[in-house]
């Protein structure tokens, strides 16, 4: 493995937590091992945010936004270019971010470098260019007689603490940071303990691009730190991303001081195939959109209906492409899957497939074994003969697994597509144009993509309907959930 001598040194020493400004130890001295998944290797040792830790945060992030500190004085402009400094500093060390990034989440280096940290410092360029757009309305009033002037602001919440997921580790970093920031708000950030690497070297990066002491606070832990976290008063928002069962939890612990929330949660992504669809762009786009990021990925199409005229050839196509993909470690230029993120989640997703095939359930490609002696890989897996009440249909796996269905009509796949107590994405492929938008319009979901799939752009909003969350991130809309809106009324005399 050719690590660079900047991930190397990073690597050489335990890292620590970053609290008002300064790398310091947990109080308690408790630290964890982050693992390298495709080897199963300790990595390093990391320091474990306790609740103390989560005070000491919150006192630093407060002081930090109260009126008359540094960070309060910066105007929309110095704020605009200091996320553009930012921007340009991760663009610079994007190599050394990839590595990290493979090393402690599995993901192909390639597939990190040019999608996760790519994106990343386009988010900030992108919300350096709304720091200082971010305006008020002025409204009239019709009171008789009396002549006021009424106006909207746009300002900051406050404390915001970030909790983010193992998936997309140095990106949902950046999707709480940035919009956190740019409204003028202080962020407490827990990245997921099983790859904190990146969100701590986005701290030092941070650091050196003038970000003031206590804007932005990085604590590692469990689930104990996000909770406390939380729990704590001294915190005004919440943003989440992660399963619907931590959502919930976390709605329920935020009204102890009411605290504003946003959650993006989980997803089972229906891909509808119609019969007339570009049936070679379907199966590709079916693959794709089934096992991007090993499978890991929210608003990937895990349930794929098919109509029954071209079921076969459909399952055929992806099965064979499926077969194709190359599993292996993420530094390895022939691999085109890496290992999933865990050994909880390696079994979890295993137990998924293994629980398929005993319920009857058909391997039209992957296995129920493990590959190789050693880390967390699975072969991206299509099932068939499965019905609705399955596991593997319901739940959602957040592995390279995908579960093909027949239908005959399209009522039939609308209402299946939208039996699920999710609704974050959502696909239909046709080349009738009024069908696919006809059925996109009936599907249940934050966002739909019709004969595409992962189509994105950090302009656009992306968030989900039922229990796959609340609020939106990204695009202008992601400013929304970091401010308040507040009116002004003054009586002109």
């Amino acid at each position: 493995m050719n690590l660079l001598p900047a991930v190397r040194s990073f690597l050489s020493s335990p890292k620590q937590l970053l609290i008002d400004g300064e790398w310091v130890d947990a109080k308690d001295g408790r630290t964890f091992a982050t693992v390298n998944p495709s080897t199963e290797e300790d990595l390093v040792q990391v320091a474990y945010a306790s609740s103390v830790d989560v005070d000491r945060a919150v006192v630093a992030a407060r002081a930090a936004f109260e009126s008359g500190s540094p960070w309060s004085r910066m105007t929309p402009r110095d704020r605009s270019h200091l996320l553009w400094r930012i921007g340009d500093l991760i663009e610079a060390h994007a190599d050394e971010l990839a590595q990290l990034e493979a090393l402690d989440n599995g993901k192909r280096v390639e597939a990190a470098r040019d999608g996760d940290i790519a994106t990343a410092a386009e988010l900030f360029r992108y919300f350096a260019g709304w720091a200082t757009k971010m305006e008020g309305t002025t409204i009239p009033m019709s009171v008789p007689g009396r002549e006021f002037h009424a106006y909207t602001r746009r300002e900051p919440i406050g404390v915001v603490a970030g909790i983010v997921p193992w998936n997309f580790p140095l990106l949902m970093a950046c999707f709480k940071i940035i919009p956190a920031i740019t409204a003028g708000n202080t962020v407490i950030l827990k990245p997921a303990e099983q790859t904190p690497l990146t969100a701590l070297r986005l701290g030092e990066l941070l650091l050196e691009a003038g970000v003031p002491a206590g804007v932005v606070n990085v604590l590692p832990g469990f689930g104990d730190t996000g909770a406390a976290l939380v729990a704590h008063h001294g915190v005004d928002k919440v943003a989440f991303t992660g399963s619907t069962e931590v959502g919930k939890k976390i709605a329920a612990a935020a009204a102890g001081n009411l605290k504003k929330v946003s959650l993006e949660l989980g997803g089972k992504a229906p891909n509808i195939i119609f019969a007339d669809a570009d049936i070679d762009a379907a199966i590709a786009g079916a693959v794709l959109g089934g096992y991007f990021n090993e499978g890991q990925c929210c608003v990937n199409g895990s349930r794929l209906y098919v109509q029954r005229g071209v079921f076969d050839r459909v399952v055929e196509g992806v099965a064979a492409a499926a077969a194709a993909i190359t599993v292996g470690d993420g530094f390895d230029p022939a691999a085109q899957m890496g290992p999933l993120v865990s050994q909880e989640q390696h079994e979890k997703v295993l137990g998924y497939i293994r629980g398929a095939v005993r319920d009857g359930a058909v391997l039209t490609a992957g296995s129920a074994d493990r590959v190789g002696d050693r880390g967390y890989f699975v072969q991206p897996t299509l099932i068939t003969g499965v019905d609705e009440r399955m596991a593997v249909q319901t739940d959602e796996i957040f592995g390279p697994v995908v579960t093909a269905i027949p239908f005959d009509t399209e009522d039939e796949v609308v209402a299946a597509a939208n039996n699920t107590v999710y609704g974050l994405a959502a696909g239909v492929w046709s080349t009738d144009i009024g069908t696919a938008h006809r059925v996109g319009a009936r599907l249940r979901a934050g966002t739909v993509w019709l004969n595409t799939w992962h189509a994105d752009d950090v302009t656009l909003p992306r968030g989900g309907f039922k229990q796959s969350g609340w609020g939106r991130e990204l695009g202008s809309f992601g400013l929304d959930d970091y401010t308040e809106l507040k009116t002004v009324i003054a009586e002109l005399r």
